[in-house]
């Protein structure tokens, strides 16, 4: 892991992650003290298996003798939770390890006098390296180390906290006066990766004005990751709550498991700002982040933020049309209302609007205004809106359609095809 400098030095680094112990499991090679006994065929004779604990108890009891120190029972299956192989021991990391972007990476090194002489005024530098930039974790120069006996050794921790996927190297270098006054520079370089633990996919998809953002995240470790935290935090102008299927099950303090564990999160979003802002909104293809934290096995915490997640910006309406009420029934050849309401969503006024039923169309129409063939509307103010009620008449019995009411902008001279179709159902008198 380490590059050794070239020439000869008094001085060498030694550097050992500092991580949490493992459980230590021994192989389950374990036996029920039934076993050793008697067969499997002794629970089909009730008697027998009722006098089973009688036949056993004699041994079980000698086997828990803590004065027996020929530990004959050290195979004996004594409970269920003894066939995992726990030990009940801890175990120190054997090798550096797995590092996982998120996590903090904290380092112990020792800075070691192998001669046979005092080294002095030793300064000393500990640096993480990326792909992207330096940083200085440890710099003695305003305090250098007076001296470092032949022998003896000088240690300090650093900790970083990994923001950055890729290549590592962990830079340590020594200026010191070597026995003969000689000024001496040590460098020495210390490489890892730095790994991702999660994959976050995103899936959005917009039904008319809500926006739904399915998250799923998959743990990519080799061991358990337990969630405390998925928290999506809107961009401005956006509210996001999340939906479960199942409200006892919350979101939060899951386990992700081991190697391939994916959990699924979908939020509902909608725009919470009104006025201007609310355009921007619409017209913004940014949606907002993740933040994932979790811990592992024996507690150590990590922590995620994903880059910004986009989405497909909103197609925003300059006005829009609403149907507000029908009425239950309609009589052929006798006028109906149907109220209407139309929305401005622009930052300035629009208007006046004149409205008609266009006359453009493949098939028949047998829903028509009802008197006067084109009706006036008054301007709506910015982010207003207006309600009005149309005077229809239907001249076809069964289902009709009322389709292609247009509004028209007299000042803007722009024309809006704005109803979809909606049916009703016209009875005779």
């Amino acid at each position: 892991m380490s590059t050794t400098p070239q020439g000869i030095h008094s001085l060498a680094f030694r550097v050992m992650r500092l991580c949490k112990p493992s459980f230590h499991v021994e192989p389950p090679f374990r036996l029920d003290p039934s076993d050793l006994f008697v067969g499997e065929d002794i629970f089909d004779d009730p008697l027998a298996a009722s006098n089973l604990s009688s036949l056993l108890s004699s041994h079980v009891n000698k086997s828990t003798d803590s004065s027996d120190m020929t530990f004959a029972n050290r195979f004996l299956l004594h409970h269920p939770s003894d066939a995992m192989g726990f030990s009940g021991l801890l175990v120190l990391p054997q090798s550096f390890g797995a590092i996982y972007l998120g996590e903090t990476f904290c380092s112990y090194i020792s800075i070691n006098n192998s001669s046979n002489f005092e080294v002095k005024d030793v300064i000393i530098k500990a640096e993480i390296q990326t792909e992207r930039e330096r940083i200085l974790l440890l710099d003695t120069s305003k305090s250098p180390v007076g001296t470092i006996h032949a022998g003896g050794h000088y240690d300090f921790i650093v900790e970083h906290d990994v923001k950055e996927l890729g290549a590592y190297t962990m830079v340590c270098t020594a200026l010191y006066n070597d026995g003969d006054g000689e000024r001496k520079y040590l460098p020495q370089f210390f490489k890892f990766v730095v790994a991702n633990p999660l994959s976050v996919r995103t899936k959005v998809r917009t039904v008319k004005e809500t926006t739904y953002l399915e998250a799923c995240i998959e743990n990519h470790t080799k061991s358990n990751l337990y969630v405390d935290q998925v928290e999506f935090e809107p961009a401005p102008y956006w509210t996001a709550k999340i939906l479960k299927a199942d409200e006892l099950y919350p979101a939060d303090n899951l386990s992700t498991g081991s190697g391939g564990g994916i959990h699924n999160y979908l939020y509902q979003m909608k725009i919470s700002s009104p006025g201007s802002e609310q355009v921007k909104a619409k017209r913004s293809s940014i949606l907002g982040k993740l933040q994932i934290s979790w811990r592992t096995n024996l507690g150590e915490p990590g922590r995620l933020q994903t880059q910004q997640i986009l989405g497909t910006p909103s197609s925003c309406k300059e006005i829009e049309l609403q149907v507000l009420g029908i009425p239950s029934l309609i009589i052929l050849d006798k006028p109906f209302s149907v109220h209407l309401n139309l929305t401005n969503h622009t930052d300035r006024e629009l208007g006046p609007f004149e409205v008609w039923l266009s006359k453009n169309s493949a098939h028949e129409k047998f829903v028509m205004f009802n008197g006067l063939q084109t009706m006036a509307l008054p301007a709506v103010e910015a982010f207003g809106s207006t309600d009005f009620h149309l005077n229809l008449v239907a001249t076809k019995l069964g289902v009709q359609r009322i389709s292609g009411l247009i509004v028209f902008d007299t000042i803007e001279k722009k024309t809006f095809e704005l109803l979809a179709d909606v049916e009703i159902f016209v009875e005779s008198d």
